[in-house]
């Protein structure tokens, strides 16, 4: 998904496999569309996508969600070609694309402990602006994918992603699952991280890694120090 209707534009965010949308505009070869899971909005070609009924999206997007589980795997098209996709593609709308897929897949919702397993399988992917693979991912789209694979819809960028849940005022008061929240010198929230056990945080920054939290901030084993200050602490379930 590009910012605006131009190859070179910025990539705001990703449509995975399965992804639906609704389209707002045209212009040209692009289109200007909001997902429905999270309204997302940006701009996408119009050679990506096919389209279908808005129950049948709808239905797609909120009832009968198939989220892969490997890293990268593949779907057999018509001609028997293979084409890619990659963890937490919605593989429930096959059947549109004429396509067939016989990987692992998860639906429904899971419990919080499950967040933390889908974490450690983005462990090391490259940050990427915008990114929402393992081939590359940004600090907010991974905290979503995580969600999103258990079951549980949370908005795109932390700066939305802050308003959910409840405000915890300590980290020994955290769990497992949990999300940090982390600001920059205007106060404008600017990254967000997973909580592990024991102080452990998982992130993106550079690549999905894991560093130590305190009431200070994210302490890089890197660098030796602070790479990010602490805001808040939310308990989204």
């Amino acid at each position: 998904m590009r910012k605006e209707h131009s190859h070179q534009s910025e990539m705001v965010s990703q449509l995975l496999y399965g992804d639906c949308f609704k389209i707002i505009s045209t212009k040209k070869e692009w289109v200007q569309i909001s997902a429905l899971e999270d309204e997302y909005t940006g701009w996408i070609d119009q050679k990506q996508f096919k389209s279908i009924a808005q129950k049948d999206a709808v239905d797609l997007t909120k009832k009968n969600a198939l989220y892969t589980t490997q890293l990268v795997d593949y779907i057999e098209n018509e001609d028997q070609s293979l084409s890619a996709v990659v963890l937490g593609s919605n593989m429930g709308g096959t059947g549109f694309l004429n396509q067939n897929y016989k990987g692992n897949c998860t639906q429904g919702i899971k419990e919080k402990a499950a967040l933390v397993k889908t974490a450690y399988l983005y462990l090391n992917a490259p940050y990427l602006w915008g990114g929402k693979t393992p081939l590359g991912i940004d600090c907010s789209g991974l905290t979503q994918m995580i969600y999103r694979i258990n079951g549980h819809s949370i908005p795109r960028d932390a700066s939305q992603q802050v308003g959910l849940g409840q405000t915890l005022s300590f980290i020994d008061e955290s769990e497992p699952g949990d999300l940090a929240f982390f600001d920059d010198q205007e106060g404008n929230i600017i990254h967000v991280g997973l909580l592990l056990e024991n102080h452990y945080i998982l992130h993106a920054h550079g690549r999905v890694r894991i560093d130590r939290i305190d009431q200070t901030g994210i302490y890089n084993f890197d660098t030796q120090q602070h790479s990010h200050k602490l805001r808040i602490i939310k308990k989204i379930l």
